[in-house]
């Protein structure tokens, strides 16, 4: 019955609205009958504080209780308010009596009960100068009078009326709500429906909707955005994959091909050609299995405290030779205290082997790259790699670390990159708990700063 989010936000809210209605109608026909007896019993005593004044006035004046200003009074409470006098005298004896009417109007064949049937009785003394000149008793019906009971009727009905009209907007909010709430709810149903169908530039209007609804759109066109970056990294990637590979398989099988027909004889040098083109292929296929190796969530990671200089300095002295082939200094700045951080030792070594050949391979013949420690955060530690290279283009800064991402695709083919290796820098620093900042000026040069956590977490 409520199988849809609709139909349940529909229930629950009319639900509520309902409960909030029932009580508030208890709770206001209860306040208002409360009053209305207060305000009939004030009424009451008002009449009985007139009858006891009248008959004090008779009895100072004549000593006796039948003025024809008293009669009036209890005669016209008795026929309009069911409101019954008896005054007795000081001997105990009935003076002025209105109950009889109750028996006249039997006999005129309007129908109450006889006598004092029904009725609650009060006794009030008649005090007058210090003494007790005799006693007012006054009879009346708890029941409301014909008056009364109209009144009430017409604010019940009144009650009753505000309610259903209060039900009514109660019934149209919740449908207009509900129906608001959901048409927000069924456009992120239909892109995520469009998103299954491969549709990748599907995107929800935020205007109109809720806020919470908002945040969850906005959510999902971040998910589309990046689903949609990664698609396009996909396809250039494949793209460069199918281009890296097509080099060096032409020229193996063009190479194997001229050998097995006798058109080239296997000499040193040629096959030395053939070795390099297949250790190409072999270095691209491995640093795919890094990739994967990186990114892999169950990596288990071998944490010890190490010291960046010594760190470094390893680093260097394994670099150093590499770069003097390549006729580029590699300077290692000794830092002045001991900076320990948590690492795992192969991993490190990883990541630093990535970022030092990369500044390798892009820094020119006679320039130079430095290797020092930032030990200035009180959380973590900084291992610099500062170049005077290539550089990068600002454009190209906030997306380095993206998988399958190459800015410069030509200068990445000219040095035999695939465009993958910071992206395992990167998902071994997040394996760390650590952080990378990359500062770069295009034919400047590039400074890598690798923070590694003191602490373990």
């Amino acid at each position: 019955m409520l199988r849809t989010l609709r139909a349940r936000v529909l229930f629950y809210m009319l639900l509520v609205s309902m409960l909030g209605i029932v009580i508030v109608s208890i709770f206001i026909q209860w306040g208002f009958d409360k009053s209305f007896n207060m305000y009939l019993e004030r009424g009451r005593e008002q009449k009985i504080e007139r009858v006891i004044n009248q008959a004090k006035a008779d009895y100072q004046r004549s000593g006796r209780f039948d003025s024809e200003q008293l009669k009036r009074l209890t005669h016209e409470y008795a026929l309009s308010e069911e409101l019954y006098f008896q005054i007795y005298d000081t001997n105990g004896r009935v003076r002025h009596n209105t109950l009889l009417l109750r028996t006249v109007l039997n006999g005129m064949g309007v129908v109450v009960p006889a006598n004092e049937e029904g009725l609650e009785s009060r006794s009030y003394p008649l005090m007058i100068d210090g003494g007790k000149a005799g006693e007012v008793v006054a009879f009346f019906s708890l029941d409301f009078v014909q008056e009364e009971s109209n009144f009430l009727q017409i604010i019940q009905l009144y009650i009753i009326g505000a309610v259903c009209i209060t039900v009514i907007i109660s019934i149209i909010f919740s449908m207009f709500f509900s129906k608001t709430m959901m048409r927000g709810l069924n456009k992120l149903q239909f892109a995520a429906n469009q998103l299954q169908k491969h549709d990748l530039d599907i995107r929800i209007p935020l205007g109109g909707l809720p806020e919470e609804i908002k945040q969850l759109a906005i959510s999902f066109n971040n998910l589309a955005e990046s689903l949609s970056k990664e698609e396009m990294l996909r396809k250039n990637f494949t793209g460069d994959l199918a281009h890296e590979l097509r080099t060096p398989l032409a020229t193996l099988r063009s190479q194997i091909e001229a050998y097995q027909d006798g058109i080239w004889e296997p000499t040193p040098q040629r096959l030395k050609q053939s070795h390099f083109e297949l250790m190409r292929l072999v270095r691209l296929v491995n640093e795919l299995e890094k990739l994967l190796a990186a990114e892999n969530p169950q990596m288990q990671l071998e944490l010890v405290k190490m010291e960046a200089g010594m760190v470094l300095s390893s680093m260097w002295e394994m670099f150093s030779p590499a770069f003097h082939d390549k006729g580029v200094t590699l300077n290692y700045i000794e830092p002045e205290e001991e900076e320990w951080f948590y690492g795992d030792r192969d991993k490190v070594s990883q990541i630093l082997s990535n970022v030092i050949n990369n500044a390798l391979k892009y820094t020119p013949e006679g320039r130079q790259v430095t290797l020092s420690v930032n030990g200035d955060n009180a959380y973590s530690v900084g291992i610099v790699v500062e170049d005077e290279g290539a550089g990068m283009a600002e454009e190209d800064l906030p997306h380095i670390f993206e998988r399958f991402y190459r800015g410069d695709k030509s200068r990445d083919r000219k040095t035999g990159g695939a465009g993958i290796g910071l992206s395992i820098v990167k998902a071994l620093i997040d394996a760390h708990k650590g952080r990378i900042q990359v500062k770069s000026k295009l034919n400047k040069g590039t400074t890598f700063t690798l923070w590694f956590p003191r602490e373990k977490e």
